[in-house]
């Protein structure tokens, strides 16, 4: 069964991107262009505030037994 988890490698930030593409088996590139797309086109504060929860709800792969 497939968990999301923040990754420690491929990460940019805090990792909620590139654990985001892994579950949903994408290029986490292509995730993180579609986030900043939407980042601007809705004014940043909608998904930078999405971001910041995600980064505090996702657990951490190393956190994961």
């Amino acid at each position: 069964m497939k968990k999301l988890v923040r990754l420690r490698h491929h990460r940019m930030v805090a990792g909620v991107l590139s654990g985001l593409a892994a579950y949903m088996n994408m290029d986490a590139t292509v995730v993180r262009l579609l986030f900043v797309a939407l980042l601007l086109i809705t004014g940043f504060m909608p998904f930078a505030i999405l971001y910041a929860l995600a980064v505090l709800i996702i657990p951490s792969e190393e956190n994961i037994v």
